[in-house]
């Protein structure tokens, strides 16, 4: 059965009168595109602005779609498990109450994440080491006594994963999946008692509790369902090992697209430091000779020692000390292998686990000494543990087109999906193309039919908010903020009277700007993250109304605050990636050395990004108000400023000092009078 061409719409509608909300041009168009693509199969981009309600756009026509198709079934994708949550639990179960309405049958809806994020039953009864006893007392009463007496943190931790496996074991009685966003409160270490590693299950065949398994419960509710809730890196993930996680699908909804890029990166990168593998090494200890064990062990030193000869930067060099080293720590951990791999398919559980370890170490110690093309290999500096090795791959491209969009009819939205007012550059980092712009019209050779559309926003941008460019002052410097622009800073924030979300290129700028503001305007409260928990930050920002924020990238994209809280958002520079920051510079130079503008393609790209996200924080909601103030005046000089323009909001543009000062007051002074 086909649908008629307003079924999504009328499932939109429906959603939308149910949450006493009107209708959005935006939100329609959005919802008509999406349901053209999910008919004929030629990709969308859908930049879709703050306050379009884009959930709502794209859940009608894929509910739609698949209530309507038989055996057709979508996946949506976002950022994080926060937003994935959030989706599945407020905006998913509106649109399934409209699409029961208007189509007489109620969808079936499933949550999906990684493996660590449900409670491993073999982990808990078999594999996790001696907690503290239970008593007379459940888990969580006794975890609560002992935080209440100030009791050291091991028996702490033993109460708690006590109380972990309670909730597990009543999970499982009651027939839940014992998700970690429903467990008690509990830190990562008591998580990790609980849970296992992908590379660590012994799988459902193998496992004794295999029936019974929360992953495998999650994942057969999947295939059930008519409509998939994912993440990006489960996504990826999904696509590295052949298709095995996800249910199969022909519609993709991938929200928070301007995200994609990074997190599959992050999904198909790994890490190496000689604390692991000297960890792994006496893991597997017991099963190796002495002298196959103490040349793994041995590996881990030579590790350490050549890491410490280099600078923290890429590696090419098959001679460089540290591909050497990684020669040594693949020889070693094959060697291991090979000493293990005589045990029968039954051996035990601790084994399997400790070879699967070793096995990870070693797929790593060999992918990074490939030095290959395809991949970039750095050392990277730890605050606390010095240095270790990162892998990732030079570009996600080929993954997404090869392992992710076939056989699927895909939206890709954001708020913040263009750069420079196109779609051609993201559209090229999701494997849309692979040379040159490809749209349905006019395919190229090798490219993927696809189509961008700006469905706008509700905000009236050009009337709700000031863009100042302080054209005035000298350029960033590379020591820290000049006296000019902490003295911009300082006066800015009082015109505001506080109300200031302040978005830095590092926290070593955040904290010389707090440290300035509360030192010139002592009345005021400045926030600066690092202080306390960004959780806590946020909460008092939002909640005491003159206080102002100061921080670095998590606040760039990830703080929401609607109002008078936020009248007023100050970006130091613009937010190019670091020079010296290996993964970007292989990228630029591989974009420039085909050809390309690498500069352009990667950097500007990456920074237009970010302050599209950055000064989009203002304005969250029809009745805001303020000024976003760059205080980087490359943004009005530079050849690359237009280009960087094109991708914010538009709003009015000054570089007149003094106006963005008095509207500031104004702004002020309203809230003064009551106005």
């Amino acid at each position: 059965m086909v649908p008629d061409e307003s079924t999504a719409l009328r499932i939109l509608d429906a959603a939308v009168a149910s949450l006493g909300g009107a209708s959005r041009e935006g939100q329609r168009a959005m919802c008509e595109a999406a349901s053209e693509t999910f008919e004929s199969g030629v990709h969308l981009l859908v930049q879709a602005g703050t306050g379009t309600g884009k959930s709502l756009g794209y859940l009608a026509p894929a509910f739609a779609h698949v209530m309507t198709h038989q055996g057709s079934r979508a996946v949506v994708a976002t950022a994080t498990l926060a937003l994935q949550t959030q989706l599945a639990t407020k905006d998913i179960p509106v649109v399934a109450k409209a699409v029961a309405e208007v189509t007489g049958r109620t969808p079936v809806t499933a949550l999906l994440k990684g493996r660590s994020n449900y409670a491993c039953l073999h982990r808990m009864r078999d594999g996790a080491g001696e907690a503290a006893p239970v008593g007379l007392f459940a888990g969580t009463e006794m975890l609560g006594a002992l935080k209440a007496a100030d009791a050291p943190p091991e028996s702490v931790l033993g109460a708690e994963v006590v109380a972990l496996r309670e909730w597990a074991e009543g999970e499982l009685e009651a027939g839940g999946l014992a998700d970690r966003d429903d467990a008690p409160p509990h830190t990562p270490a008591g998580w990790a008692q609980v849970s296992v590693p992908v590379r660590e299950c012994l799988g459902a065949a193998r496992c004794p509790y295999g029936a019974e398994c929360f992953v495998e419960a999650s994942r057969d509710r999947a295939r059930e369902a008519d409509l998939v809730v994912t993440n990006h890196a489960l996504l990826a993930i999904d696509a590295l090992h052949g298709k095995t996680t996800l249910p199969d699908h022909d519609l993709l909804v991938i929200d928070e697209a301007h995200e994609l890029v990074a997190r599959v990166t992050g999904a198909a990168s790994a890490e190496l430091s000689p604390q692991l593998v000297e960890r792994v090494a006496r893991r597997v200890l017991p099963w190796l000779t002495d002298e196959v064990g103490l040349e793994l062990l041995e590996s881990g030193d030579t590790l350490r020692t050549a890491l410490d000869e280099v600078e923290p930067e890429r590696i090419t060099d098959a001679g460089n000390a540290v591909a050497q080293a990684l020669v040594v720590v693949r020889t070693a951990s094959r060697a291991a292998l090979t000493a293990m791999s005589g045990g029968t398919k039954d051996a035990d559980a601790e084994r399997s686990q400790a070879q699967a370890a070793l096995q990870e170490v070693f797929d790593v110690s060999e992918r990074m000494a490939a030095l290959a093309d395809a991949d970039v290999v750095w050392v990277s500096e730890r605050e606390r543990f010095g240095r270790q090795l990162v892998v990732a791959p030079l570009s996600v491209s080929g993954l997404v087109r090869e392992a992710i969009l076939p056989d699927v009819s895909a939206v890709f939205t954001s708020a913040t999906l263009t750069t420079g007012g196109e779609f051609t550059g993201p559209a090229g980092q999701f494997g849309l193309a692979k040379r040159g712009r490809v749209t349905e019209e006019e395919p190229t050779p090798g490219g993927i039919a696809w189509r961008g559309i700006d469905v706008g926003s509700p905000f009236d941008y050009a009337r709700q908010g000031i863009m100042y460019v302080a054209k005035h002052l000298p350029p960033p410097r590379r020591d820290g903020l000049s006296p000019e622009v902490l003295a911009e800073i300082a006066e800015l924030v009082w015109a505001a009277g506080g109300r200031t979300l302040g978005l830095f290129s590092s926290h070593r700028n955040a904290a010389a700007a707090a440290s300035y503001v509360r030192k010139e305007v002592p009345s005021l409260t400045v926030l600066c993250q690092g202080d306390a928990h960004l959780t806590e930050l946020t909460r008092r920002f939002v909640a005491e109304e003159a206080t102002s924020l100061f921080g670095t990238l998590s606040l760039w994209q990830g703080v929401d605050v609607p109002g008078e809280s936020c009248q007023l958002v100050i970006i130091d520079k613009i937010p190019f990636p670091r020079p010296d920051e290996p993964l970007m510079l292989a990228r630029q130079e591989a974009v420039t050395a085909a050809g390309g503008n690498g500069f352009m393609a990667v950097a500007a790209s990456h920074a237009a990004l970010l302050l599209a996200q950055g000064a989009g924080r203002l304005v969250r909601r029809t009745s805001d108000r303020g000024v976003v103030a760059v205080l980087d005046p490359r943004l009005l000089t530079a050849r690359y400023g237009s280009y960087l323009r094109a991708s914010m909001p538009a709003f009015w543009q000054t570089t007149d000092r003094e106006t963005a000062v008095a509207a500031l007051q104004r702004l002020d002074g309203d809230r003064s009078s009551g106005a």
